[in-house]
């Protein structure tokens, strides 16, 4: 028996936090499968809000009625078929009314766009027996807007009978419906495509008088049905199941099962050592659960089940115990970055080692810029712990040979890549074809910072070293400047469309790290004074740049020199913008050792943009809900209506705050951004955290929360924590030669006269 199986239970629930990492990336998977498969049958399983289904919305005409919280479909968390809850529809259909009550597909960041399957599965529970005449009405849409066809060219079926492929509902049992999609017939000018289902709508059906309740529970597409014929085989138990305790939350660890049936996890646990409640569900390709308590001092166990896709499930696991207890400042950081860390560990693509734009989303899509944050993490990893050095460089020998074989158009990588083949996947539209010089920064800013921390003694570190050498040293910044005349460097280039994005890149926003390593470059460098025709550029194209994105004449020069809420701001547009601009270009490189002929310090004038940020946030001057001292952090990430930059202005903020925003500030702000992190996980964990840390934004008064995790917030977090406690990114990004070389021409330039 290995040494790391002989540990006992007991020591293992008392190792640090960082041998607790350690000892379960040795035991699980690195990498998980991917999710996109289960996206293309699963239409509804559960809701992050227990108040009420955000993806929802309904209306009654009197004298009808049906039940609504804020206009949408309560959530019901006594009654599902899988845990923690399902819908409830209660309805009371009169002559001369009408009800009727929609839900909508989730459409996450980069969801597949089609379902797969030929049947639509509902699972019904009647507390009270309804005969099916008097169930509702039945129509779907293509749509998100539903009956309301605003997009083009979409369609809404003619209404059905529910009654019709379900019979009577008894009371007190789960019943599956099943309508075969050919079933439904346009009521649109436009035929209906089924496998664009947007939108499900139930209508009054017979005027009966009498109230009905329906909860509804796992909505699906897809080919079989749970009264088809099960699988002969047993469904296999997971093993190895653990548990680990930490400050307000258990996480429950298991062995990943191989079973082609598999549809999901169902995770179980007891208070009382006795009695065994489904709480939750986990994905197939995950093998995680994170259980939020809210108090220290509680101790639960847990068991797992194999659930298939016709809802069978396995005998459960055998128990694992652990128990919360408080814990320090220092432990909740490091608690914190190694959930964060395992987005880029465990949620990583499985063949190319690159971070996935989001999670869910489309697991084809990689994303270069967040691998290159997702590179500066497994440093952190190392460094914390949570991985070996041996897996750290086993994982980035990884990515550095996709990434040799990768698309590149004058060295530059795109923004998004398949991660099977490393072709380029133009998400944008058909001109984001091409090179990406702003992302291929990101990810040179941690491959940097890598070939530092990783140069050792040995052969394969060595090796790695003269490979991520080459890559910098074959990126044609030069290139991106357009014409040798230029005074800009642009953002894209295309061997089919040229320069037809034509976006030349000016600041202050995120992209300072292009200019500096196009100013650092060995091979292809660009002339340092580019810094000032282009990035701080006073041509009437830079000004109406910074004007047209921010409303805003403050800071149009690129010095700002306005007091906003008490504090100064050298360099900005507008109160700054979203937090990002603070930390993207800071991932590796040390904003102390800059400053320029509008500021003496970037580091003191990000330091500030977070306080405006805050401060704002305090003032709240559009009066959203959730907002004060410990809840702030407005920059980019998704947001009710898709992703949104958003920023202390009243143009730009949307009442959506967003975790990595206040905490990817900790080199800036470290006691406001722990007594954000404190809120954001004792006060609203239980709507928050999950496997990889706090989701990616929450807003409070629409009672909506992200059902994603993005590749360009999660590491932010880990890194810039790390850059507070150690320094150890930007020690070791500095350390590169070049980069040293970089600011003494920076400097030489900023002491002419302009």
């Amino acid at each position: 028996m290995s040494p790391i199986r002989q540990i006992s239970r007991r020591r293992l629930l008392s190792l640090p936090l960082s041998s607790l990492f350690c000892v379960a990336a040795c035991l699980f998977p690195e990498i998980a499968r991917g999710n996109s498969e289960y996206y293309r049958h699963i239409y509804f399983d559960n809701s992050l809000n227990s108040d009420f289904y955000f993806y929802s919305s309904g209306q009654a005409s009197p004298p009808s009625t049906l039940e609504q919280k804020n206009w949408r479909l309560p959530v019901e968390t006594k009654i599902f078929l899988t845990p923690p809850n399902g819908l409830r529809l209660e309805w009371q259909s009169q002559a001369g009314g009408g009800w009727e009550a929609e839900v909508r597909v989730v459409n996450f960041r980069n969801r597949f766009p089609a379902f797969s399957g030929e049947n639509l599965f509902i699972w019904c529970f009647a507390p009270q027996a309804v005969l099916a005449a008097d169930l509702p009405l039945i129509v779907l849409s293509d749509t998100r807007e539903g009956l309301q066809v605003a997009e083009l060219p979409g369609s809404f079926t003619q209404p059905i009978p529910l009654g019709k492929f379900v019979g009577d509902l008894p009371a007190g049992r789960w019943v599956q419906v099943r309508i075969p999609l050919a079933e439904f017939r346009t009521a649109s000018i436009y035929a209906f495509k089924p496998q664009y289902l947007q939108n499900i709508i139930f209508l009054q059906g017979r005027a009966d008088g009498v109230r009905h309740t329906l909860i509804l529970d796992e909505i699906s597409v897809d080919d079989g049905s749970a009264q088809d014929k099960a699988p002969t085989d047993a469904l296999p138990t997971p093993k190895n199941v653990k548990a680990t305790g930490y400050d307000r939350h258990i996480e429950v660890q298991w062995d990943p099962v191989d079973s082609a049936t598999l549809g999901r996890y169902v995770i179980y646990r007891s208070l009382d050592g006795k009695a065994f409640e489904p709480i939750g569900i986990q994905l197939p390709d995950t093998h995680r659960y994170s259980d939020f308590l809210g108090k220290a001092g509680v101790t639960a166990q847990y068991k797992v089940a194999v659930s298939d896709r016709q809802y069978k499930q396995s005998p459960l696991s055998n128990a694992a115990s652990a128990s919360t207890r408080e814990f320090t400042d220092d432990e909740l950081l490091t608690m914190l970055q190694a959930a964060c860390f395992r987005y880029y560990w465990e949620g990583a693509d499985l063949h190319s080692g690159m971070t996935r734009e989001s999670i869910p989303g489309d697991d084809r899509i990689t994303a270069t810029g967040a691998s290159g944050f997702g590179i500066a993490a497994l440093m952190v990893g190392v460094h914390r712990g949570f991985i070996t050095r041996e897996q750290g460089v086993e994982r980035l020998t990884k990515i550095v040979g996709f990434l040799e074989h990768a698309d590149r158009y004058h060295g530059a990588w795109s923004h998004y890549m398949d991660g099977s083949t490393g072709k380029t996947m133009p998400v944008f539209g058909m001109f984001d074809d091409g090179g990406d010089l702003v992302e291929t920064s990101f990810l040179m800013q941690g491959l940097l910072a890598a070939r530092q921390y990783f140069h050792g003694s040995n052969e394969t570190e060595e090796s790695l070293y003269r490979r991520i050498s080459n890559l910098w040293e074959t990126v044609e910044w030069d290139w991106y400047r357009q014409s040798p005349q230029s005074g800009f460097l642009y953002w894209h280039w295309s061997p089919l469309w040229a320069w037809q994005i034509h976006h030349p890149l000016i600041g202050f926003n995120e992209v300072m790290i292009t200019y500096l390593l196009a100013m650092a470059s060995p091979t292809h460098a660009v002339p340092a004074d580019l810094y000032y025709s282009g990035w701080a550029g006073q041509s009437q194209n830079a000004l109406d740049y910074r004007a047209g994105w921010s409303g805003s004449t403050d800071g149009n020069r690129y010095g700002n020199g306005h007091t906003y809420f008490g504090t100064k701001l050298d360099v900005g547009v507008g109160t700054g913008g979203p937090l990002f601009f603070t930390h993207y270009s800071y991932i590796g490189f040390d904003p102390h050792s800059l400053h320029d002929r509008y500021t003496s310090s970037y580091f003191d004038n990000n330091r500030n943009i977070a306080l405006i940020n805050r401060a704002y946030s305090i003032a709240n001057p559009k009066h959203f809900e959730g907002y004060g001292p410990n809840a702030w952090g407005l920059t980019a990430s998704d947001g009710p209506s898709g992703y949104v930059p958003h920023a202390p202005d009243n143009a730009s903020d949307q009442g959506t705050l967003t975790p990595t925003g206040a905490l990817a500030t900790f080199p800036y702000t470290p006691e406001a951004s722990m007594a954000a992190f404190k809120h954001y996980y004792r006060d609203l964990g239980l709507q928050l955290w999950d496997i990889y840390g706090p989701r990616d934004a929450f807003n409070p008064g629409q009672n909506w929360i992200s059902p994603i995790y993005m590749g360009l917030n999660q590491a932010p977090i880990t890194v810039m924590i790390e850059n507070y406690r150690t320094g150890l990114v930007w020690k070791n990004f500095m350390s590169n030669p070049e980069i040293g070389q970089m600011l003494q021409k920076l400097d030489a330039v900023s002491r002419k006269q302009p």
